[in-house]
């Protein structure tokens, strides 16, 4: 196992892998546990049908990197969404629903009419480690440390306007505001690790290490760095198991992030029932 290991690492796009898949789940776990709590858990599905929209969009003109140009139309989406949700006649899961079924068609659309279903259009869909260029790798880099920065600095408030809304606007607290920030920083997110996850599994990525943490922990402070354990250990197990049997690198992070989430609702019967 240690020389398999070994030989994994010394590969330049599995190194490149480690890196990015590293960070984008660190990301993806901390603002995931915002989500669930504040019920957005769809949100990541959503807007990873518009990144794949977006995303084909660009690749059908020609563009070499789309990552440049999905990321602000996925983030500026992720506030109308936000704005929509908070619209009485239209619900939050009907918004999400609503405008993730149009990106879909609207990719699929451009798919058929201009490139068809070649490899990058794939990769995006599915996802592949072996998608990522050097500038990719920088710029998944560079925006994934920002997310984390942020995260951490705006740490108390998102923590208040999770639990209690209506409580941080009455102490001042511009929560609309910090909301918005969760969203944006969870487009950023999807689309970075639309290239490791696809486009079908990266929400998966956000919504189960902090489902699984539940399970165990339920302060606020315990569950956030539960989920950044668990997500960062599925992903290395996952890249692992996807080296070794040639699976699916992002089918493989879910299925291990499944089983962790099994384990864990044992264990929390099992200390319940203690």
């Amino acid at each position: 196992m240690v020389q398999t290991i070994s030989d994994m690492i010394s590969l330049l796009f599995v190194r490149r892998a480690l890196l990015v898949g590293t960070l984008v789940s660190l990301c993806a776990a901390l603002l995931g546990v915002s989500l669930v709590l504040k019920r957005y858990s769809n949100i990541g599905d959503g807007l990873s049908h518009v990144g794949f929209g977006v995303t084909t969009v660009a690749v059908g003109l020609g563009a070499t990197s789309p990552l440049p140009i999905s990321i602000p139309i996925v983030m500026f989406v992720a506030i109308i969404l936000l704005r929509i949700g908070n619209n009485s006649k239209i619900k939050s899961d009907s918004a999400i629903a609503l405008i993730s079924s149009t990106a879909l068609s609207i990719g699929v659309a451009i798919t058929s009419l201009t490139t068809g279903m070649n490899t990058d259009v794939c990769n995006f869909m599915f996802g592949s480690i072996l998608s990522m260029s050097r500038a990719d790798v920088i710029l998944s880099v560079s925006i994934s440390i920002v997310v984390l920065v942020l995260f951490i600095i705006y740490y108390r408030k998102l923590f208040a306007i999770t639990f209690d809304e209506e409580f941080a606007k009455a102490i001042g607290l511009k929560a609309d505001r910090y909301t918005s920030l969760i969203a944006v920083l969870t487009a950023i997110t999807i689309v970075v690790g639309m290239r490791m996850m696809g486009t079908l599994l990266i929400s998966s990525i956000v919504i189960f290490p902090a489902l699984t943490s539940m399970r165990l922990f339920k302060s606020f402070k315990k569950v956030v760095i539960c989920s950044a354990i668990v997500s960062v250990l599925c992903f290395w197990m996952g890249l692992l198991l996807s080296y070794v049997y040639n699976i699916s690198t992002g089918a493989t992070i879910v299925l291990v992030n499944l089983v962790i989430f099994i384990l864990f609702s044992f264990l929390n019967k099992f200390v319940e029932g203690e």
